[in-house]
Order: C-alpha cells, then sequence, then structure tokens
C-alpha cells in the first residue's frame, strides 16, 4: 500500500515522489491534502495538471508542484520506474525541471517539467514549508 511505502521511504531517508494525471488534488484542498505527504517525505507531485488550490496548500508545505510540460509525457511512466529530479538546488521561477526516468527494463529517458513557483514559494520549498520558513526568519531576527 502507498502509504506503508511512504513510511518505509521516511524511515530510510529517502525522498519521494508523486506521479498523477489531471487536476491532481481535487477535492482535497485542505492544509492536511498537502501535509500528509510533506510529514511522509514526499519532494514533489508531478502531474498533468493540479487543482488550483491544493497546488497552493503543496507550496505551503514545501512540497514542489510540477506539471509536465507535454501531457502526454504523463504515459511513459510506468508501474516499477523509479524518477530522478535534477538541480533542484538550483532551481529558478520560470526553469523547466528536468525528470530522469529509470524504466524497469534498465532504459531510461528524461521529461521536462514546468513549476509556477516564485521566489517566495522557492524560499518555502528550500526551508521545508512556509512555516519553516517563517521559523527561520523569526530566529535570525
Amino acid at each position: 500500500a502507498v502509504p506503508a511505502v511512504a513510511r518505509a521511504y521516511k524511515a530510510d531517508g529517502r525522498r519521494w515522489v508523486i506521479v498523477g494525471d489531471e487536476n491532481y488534488g481535487e477535492g482535497s484542498s485542505r492544509e492536511h491534502a498537502a501535509m500528509s505527504p510533506r510529514y511522509l517525505g514526499c519532494l514533489a507531485v508531478v502531474v498533468r495538471s493540479f487543482a488550483r488550490i491544493h497546488e497552493s496548500n503543496l507550496k505551503k508545505q514545501g512540497i514542489l508542484p510540477l506539471t509536465f510540460s507535454d501531457p502526454a509525457d504523463y504515459e511513459k511512466i510506468k508501474e516499477g520506474d523509479t524518477v530522478s529530479l535534477r538541480s533542484l538546488d538550483a532551481i529558478e521561477p520560470g526553469k523547466p525541471v528536468t525528470m530522469d526516468i529509470k524504466h524497469a527494463d534498465g532504459s531510461t529517458e528524461s521529461v521536462q517539467l514546468k513549476h509556477t513557483m516564485n521566489p517566495e514559494h522557492i524560499g518555502w520549498f528550500k526551508a521545508g514549508s512556509a512555516l519553516n520558513m517563517m521559523k527561520d526568519l523569526a530566529a535570525k531576527a
């Protein structure tokens, strides 16, 4: 089950990524829908499209919301694949993110992802959440 896998990854110190289809997060506008994946170590959510409020809540929780530049690239992800996101330490507004896909058969390919992160959102992502960023700023004051 997905929650058991997420807990195992967290216990091993591994970050993980959710891959979803269209209108991801529909009906999940509550902050807890983004808080639980963050608590379990989710790094990013990669989808064809987001429900608007859920995308905002992911940002506040320090989870990177990404969409496929080409929505058809969603079809490239198969069960048993692993993904890696490149150069997240250098993420910038308007700059695409590259996702490398390693298929179960050993073949690899890369796809481009888009984001709507502004400098403040990127700060939240790097701090682990908006609340963490506020705590860090208060500690420096």
